[in-house]
């Protein structure tokens, strides 16, 4: 799907510019999280909504790079390129899985209905064309999803683009690049009209938070398909400057008490009888309570509702279906938790999953509490929550540094938030490697939420490998492998098969390395001998001015663990 030149400028809708778009869209709301945050009016779960709005980008960035990773480590995958309507599939649903509260669910059926018409584009279609049908369906989408559509949010911001986006894709001679340019620029200056549609933001003097996220989105798509950066919107609108964050206490407006959300998979015979059950679903969550948002499709729905009946609420939704992953948060519950945190726990900690002695130095040394883990002795729920509340912190990070305890560490955040109040995140880093790159940039004196993207983006711009010596016979990924040959780990799959450890290491570094990197770190097992020294002689002879760490890890089963950032 070709937009078309201008000039030296190619604007093409490929599956580059999708990958550079989840990108941006993640880095741009990093950086203006905090700010979109600031905007909030509304002291209740979705006050959040820029870190919501990064947190459901962010956990679909990570589906799509896991996607694309294994497409590349399929046999026959070097040389063909991995499909464009499957990476926007597993795109669009990772959105509307990890969409977190009001905002996030709203933005998931507005990115999923964009997704879903560019997916269904031929080599002939234009790509302006299909974007601004695409805008319009989004938008359309959006306000069905609603219970009570209201002007003056981020509906209105979205409305204003795909308006935008069809005017500009009649023109014959207009390119995506064209098409992205007005729906951003139309967004932007819906979001200055906000506080004039609605009272509760011209009160506060502030435009629209949700609105103000779509509008950072709207940017890093334009960058990504033009190569231009967009022109942000100001931080003052006119006389309207961007406040601190409103204080948290009494809930100054009548309200349901509880908010709901559930992911629901239904069974549908056709698409006719799940929009019945949906249509029905609605209707009667409506009759429930307020802030009603219901998106999705092809069997799976993402339900959000705020009401005082939490249990009907639920009825409701295993009457149509299966509800899973249900969170239910009571309003005045969460302000008094705001207001009045515990005085028995202070500060802030981190706390480490780690492989080994060694690497168990590295970390404690840092500052954290270290739980010894790793293949073969990964830690349970329980050692992970003992080792949260142990930590004596009211707000603590947690490493799992293995891909395997991701889910159980989830589970131990969960269950500490849920009974002694304490506010947990996990990052997800998925090597021991990650995580030292994440405790490096650990700052205690950051705000809590800014602490945990920088650790984040530390850990997810982080390459890591591994070298290992197989046990056994088996087929893997880079071909079959005999007990005692070396393997070269790449990402978390097999990327060589090799007898020399030496020569595996240097293989890994080349690959980790050809797309650039400022600094290597190598991590020496307890088997690994001069590997960690000659692979250092290595990069100083083939890639001079990169920074070189060597770290004594100790860890059984990998002589050796590597990493470029």
């Amino acid at each position: 799907m070709t937009a078309g030149t201008r000039g030296e400028q190619i604007a093409t809708f490929d599956l580059a510019a999708v990958r550079r778009f989840a990108d941006l869209a993640v880095q741009g709301l990093a950086a203006a999280r905090e700010e979109i945050d600031a905007l909030n009016v509304y002291p209740v779960p979705d006050g959040d909504t820029g870190t919501n709005m990064y947190l459901t980008m962010e956990s679909a960035l990570g589906a799509l790079r896991e996607h694309l990773e294994q497409e590349a480590g399929e046999p026959g995958s070097a040389d063909q390129e991995p499909d464009l309507r499957a990476a926007l599939s597993v795109y669009g649903r990772a959105v509307l899985l990890g969409a977190r509260g009001n905002s996030g669910v709203i933005l998931s059926q507005l990115l999923t209905a964009l997704l879903r018409r560019m997916g269904q584009g031929g080599p002939d279609d234009r790509s302006a064309v299909l974007m601004a049908e695409g805008f319009a369906l989004a938008s359309d989408a959006a306000y069905a999803a609603v219970g009570t559509p209201v002007e003056g949010t981020m509906l209105s911001v979205a409305k204003a683009a795909a308006v935008a986006a069809a005017a500009r894709a009649d023109d014959p001679e207009a390119h995506l690049g064209d098409v992205l340019r007005a729906a951003a620029t139309a967004a932007r200056e819906a979001l200055a009209r906000t506080p004039d549609q609605m009272q509760l933001l011209r009160d506060a003097g502030v435009v629209d938070a949700g609105g103000r996220g779509l509008c950072v989105i709207l940017d890093a798509a334009e960058t990504a398909v033009t190569g231009q950066r967009a022109v942000g919107a100001p931080h003052v609108m006119g006389v309207r400057a961007i406040p601190q964050p409103l204080p948290t206490g009494d809930l100054t407006e009548d309200g349901p008490a509880y908010e709901v959300m559930y992911l629901l998979d239904i069974d549908a015979i056709d698409a006719e009888y799940e929009a019945a059950i949906i249509k029905e679903l609605r209707g009667r969550l409506g009759g429930l309570g307020d802030s009603l948002v219901v998106v999705g499709g092809d069997g799976l729905w993402n339900v959000h509702v705020h009401t005082d009946d939490v249990g009907s609420a639920v009825e409701v939704g295993i009457e149509a279906g299966r509800p899973r992953r249900i969170r239910v948060t009571h309003f005045a519950e969460q302000v008094s938790r705001a207001r009045d945190r515990r005085t028995a726990r202070r500060g802030r900690a981190v706390v480490a999953v780690v492989a080994g002695e060694g690497l168990g130095l590295i970390f404690r040394e840092a500052g954290a509490h270290v739980l010894v883990g790793g293949p073969g002795r990964r830690p349970s729920t329980g050692e992970i929550l003992a080792a949260v509340l142990g930590s004596g912190a009211q707000e603590v990070v947690v490493l799992p540094n293995d891909p395997d305890t991701l889910a159980v560490a989830e589970a131990a955040a969960a269950a500490a938030e849920e009974s002694d109040g304490i506010k947990v995140v996990v990052v997800p880093t998925r090597a021991q490697v990650q995580g030292i790159a994440a405790i490096a940039v650990h700052e205690p004196g950051r705000n809590f939420d800014s602490d945990v993207v920088q650790m984040t983006s530390a850990a997810r711009s982080t390459r890591h490998g591994a070298v290992t010596i197989a046990a056994r016979q088996a087929i893997t990924s880079a071909g079959p492998c005999e007990p005692g040959d070396v393997l070269g780990v790449l990402q978390g799959d097999f990327a060589i098969v090799g007898v020399d450890r030496f020569e595996v290491a240097t293989g890994l570094l080349e690959r980790m390395l050809a797309g650039g990197g400022e600094l290597v770190t190598l991590v020496g097992g307890e088997d690994c001998g001069d590997l960690v020294e000659r692979c250092q002689d290595w990069i100083e002879a083939h890639h001079a001015g990169i920074d070189v760490q060597l770290y004594d890890g100790g860890q059984e089963r990998y002589p050796l663990l590597l990493a470029v950032e």
